[in-house]
């Protein structure tokens, strides 16, 4: 065999090869493919039969007829009344402390946040060696004054002891009586002054005006403070702390003085067991709230200042009972759906209360004659004709 003839061999067994191994290439494809196909449709009888099982489902399979959805008639519940609210931890009665006289330079504070004191208890002193010195001359005058007056009694008791014996006259002895009455009068004035520095002094002496529990320092030592310097310190008289609970207008006249509370700081796993004290006698046209104010014992977990919950229980009332799935939420707020005599579904909004582990209290919207969708409502639309079935509700 020459070469052009082996050349052409070669050439004839490349392309039968090339043309295999394409055949091979879409057998391959064709049977993926098929493979892609198969899982599609798999895919497909899953999803249509998981769909088939809702009641909307359901409803579309028969072309037309009745969607068959689950009902519940709740009735009337006893249920207890809880409000809930928030609002910002306090003292009860928040006592500034300042300087009641002149002032001058700190020279030593004795208090610290957290510390309890008694009334009349020193928390800083101010320096007072001018007004010391002022007292000590004042003093020195009171004794002059009464040395002075010591002197014009003598002087008056002799004469009156001459005068029976003809050797003074009577205008002798008035001059001298005058003159012991002058020396008693500067006598009480100078003490008179003396009781006044030495009350400007005590004033130096910045003192607890109740006893309490010190909340905060304004004041070092060096520092120069008079009567217009901010407060010193404060502090929280006795203790005392409360809670102030926003409440909104129809709460507020759900509570009273004296009704009982559960207060929980944020933060903490702690729950105080307080009272209501106050309750606001006026609305805030703002925001159209109220203010309670609730009484609690002191606790280090009770920190001025600081946010806490408050449930205030208000007694037992009669209210719908219904499933937490039977309650819907949009833009315009939580609704139910009702079948009425028709069968046909209604919308009807609701004001929820209280939600618990039992289930929604309904506050307003229903009064528990009607026939409430209690599941699947969100594959429902209003005015759809549906065939309801009944369920017991939470209080047969």
């Amino acid at each position: 065999m020459n070469m052009n003839e082996q050349s052409a061999t070669l050439a004839i067994a490349a392309d039968e090869e090339l043309e295999a191994r394409r055949k091979k290439r879409r057998i391959l494809m064709i049977v993926g493919a098929v493979l892609v196909l198969a899982l599609v449709v798999f895919g497909l009888s899953r999803i249509g039969g998981n769909a088939s099982d809702s009641p909307a489902a359901a409803g579309a399979q028969r072309a037309g007829q009745a969607a068959r959805v689950t009902v519940i008639v709740p009735g009337a519940s006893d249920v207890a009344r809880t409000i809930t609210a928030s609002g910002s931890l306090e003292a009860r009665r928040d006592q500034p402390v300042g300087v009641s006289g002149q002032g001058g330079r700190v020279v030593s504070v004795l208090a610290e946040p957290g510390d309890w004191v008694r009334q009349g208890q020193l928390l800083a002193q101010i320096e007072r060696s001018v007004q010391s010195q002022e007292a000590a001359q004042i003093r020195a005058n009171v004794a002059a004054a009464q040395a002075d007056a010591a002197l014009a009694k003598n002087e008056l008791d002799r004469a009156k002891a001459l005068e029976e014996r003809g050797f003074v006259s009577k205008a002798d002895i008035d001059r001298k009586q005058a003159a012991y009455d002058a020396a008693n009068a500067r006598v009480r004035v100078n003490q008179a002054q003396l009781g006044a520095t030495n009350a400007r002094i005590a004033q130096l002496d910045v003192r607890a005006p109740t006893s309490g529990l010190i909340l905060d320092r304004n004041v070092e030592v060096g520092q120069v403070v008079s009567a217009g310097t901010p407060m010193l310190f404060r502090m929280a008289r006795g203790g005392e702390m409360e809670m102030r609970a926003k409440l909104s207008q129809q709460d507020l006249n759900r509570v009273s003085v004296g009704m009982p509370v559960e207060v929980t700081p944020v933060g903490s796993d702690k729950v105080f067991t307080g009272t209501i004290w106050q309750v606001s006698p006026v609305i805030d046209p703002q925001n159209r709230q109220g203010e309670v104010r609730i009484a609690i014992p002191y606790d280090e977990a009770i920190r001025p200042g600081g946010f806490a919950e408050a449930r205030i229980s208000g007694g037992v009332t009669s209210a719908p009972l219904l499933p937490q799935s039977a309650v819907l939420a949009d833009a315009a707020g939580n609704y139910v759906y009702i079948v009425n005599d028709n069968d046909e579904v209604e919308r009807r909004n609701v004001t929820v209360g209280r939600v618990d582990d039992e289930g929604v209290t309904i506050a307003a919207g229903i009064d528990g004659t009607e026939r409430v969708v209690s599941r699947a409502g969100s594959f429902l639309a209003e005015g759809r004709k549906v065939d309801p079935v009944r369920e017991a509700a939470a209080q047969e």
